[in-house]
């Protein structure tokens, strides 16, 4: 699928560096939970750890945990 962008984008993804396009869209889908961390890193042409720094560079975190999950680890801790 061929992408047309807005001239706009070109200013903001430029300085970020080749395959920006790629990564926020990957990241994006990753963070609106549609696909996984590996398929999104995948998707971006980066390592596990690669994406995972990235995330963190551009959007402060590297992993988006549940709540559900956390709150059955609480719960699995507790019944130990």
């Amino acid at each position: 699928m061929q992408v047309q962008l807005q001239p706009e984008f070109d200013e903001v993804l430029q300085p970020l560096g080749s395959h920006a396009l790629e990564f926020f869209l990957a990241a994006s889908l990753y963070h609106a939970r549609k696909i996984s961390f590996a398929s999104a890193a995948h998707m971006a042409g980066l390592d596990f750890d690669a994406f995972k720094t990235r995330l963190s560079e551009h959007f402060d975190q590297g992993y988006i945990i549940a709540d559900e999950c956390v709150l059955e680890d609480i719960h699995t801790i507790e019944n130990l």
